[in-house]
């Protein structure tokens, strides 16, 4: 069994419960759901799904950097919309950060998010 290894960057926002901002097993790294907490303050970022959206992306990538990948290298992410009529809003920004990469995707409606935000994501990556 490949070794796991719990990975922890200042960042993005630290875990609120018992779990790991990310867990590489292997060549795979596993993110926990983010949501748009500034890592700074802790504290859910002020605006719209578009810059909700943006800080999850940031915080991703940021936990993905410290684990030794980047978005390039996402082959799966899961998005959860608290509003599904946000959906062209969040893939907007969502674009904008992966560029040309396009990793399979799946996006679901979820009755309720954490500190009632708009939008959660996590995402699965390989690293070289």
């Amino acid at each position: 069994m490949a070794e796991l290894r719990s990975i922890r960057t200042d960042r993005a926002p630290q875990a609120i419960g018992p779990y790991s901002q990310a867990i590489v097993a292997g060549n795979m790294v596993f993110t926990a759901g983010q949501v748009p907490f500034d890592p700074a303050t802790g504290q859910v970022v002020e605006g719209d799904i578009a810059v909700q959206t943006d800080r999850v992306l940031e915080n991703i990538r940021a936990i993905l950097e410290a684990a030794g990948t980047s978005l390039a290298k996402v082959v799966k992410t899961t998005v959860f919309l608290a509003d599904m009529n946000d959906f062209a809003a969040m893939n907007e920004v969502y674009a904008r950060h992966f560029g040309d990469h396009r990793p399979a995707r799946s996006t679901v409606q979820a009755a309720r998010l954490p500190k009632d935000v708009g939008v959660e994501i996590e995402v699965i990556a390989v690293r070289d």
